[in-house]
């Protein structure tokens, strides 16, 4: 068993890399950072390693479909794409290109996820509030119109200011 060229490996994460978020698809799942890792096993298996941003999301079966497309479009025949959960995915892991593809969207990116301490993430039932800024003027002058968006990562804001709504991405 020998180990897979070094090109190979690169050559099917940059096709896992590219593939889009359904829900944002400004956004690649390496804009996300929902990409882990990579691996070419001794059979020439591609082995994808995925965090999906919460437990339960819809998105996350469309997401191993277009990962196994992409790798296979690539010339790799054999492709996993393995769910990985622990550490848990936190916006934190958005990248700062991915932030600037979200404003430039009109949709406001996240802010600093909540700090947890190391181990199990504890299921909180309150509401966390934030006042994002506008992508669209830059005020911070907003209001929260509905806690959730077109998918339930997103909430619906209005800017004082300009008076345009927005919808914003939600820290977890």
């Amino acid at each position: 068993m020998t180990a897979a060229p070094v090109r190979d490996v690169e050559r099917a994460r940059a096709a896992a890399a590219a593939v889009t978020d359904p829900e944002l698809p400004m956004l690649t799942l390496a804009d996300l950072g929902i990409l882990r890792r990579v691996e070419i096993d001794g059979e020439g298996t591609v082995q994808v390693w995925i965090t999906p941003t919460y437990s339960g999301c819809p998105a996350l079966a469309e997401m191993r479909v277009d990962v196994d497309r992409a790798v296979r479009a690539a010339g790799f025949g054999a492709v996993e794409v393995r769910t990985e959960l622990s550490p848990a995915w936190t916006t934190d892991w958005i990248t700062d290109e991915g932030r600037r593809k979200l404003a430039e969207h009109g949709i406001s990116p996240p802010g600093a996820a909540p700090r947890r301490a190391a181990g199990p993430v504890p299921l909180t039932l309150l509401p966390t509030r934030t006042a994002p800024r506008c992508p669209l003027c830059r005020s911070a002058d907003t209001e929260e119109l509905s806690r959730f968006g077109a998918t339930s990562c997103k909430s619906l804001h209005r800017c004082r200011s300009c008076l345009e709504p927005f919808e914003h991405v939600k820290e977890i």
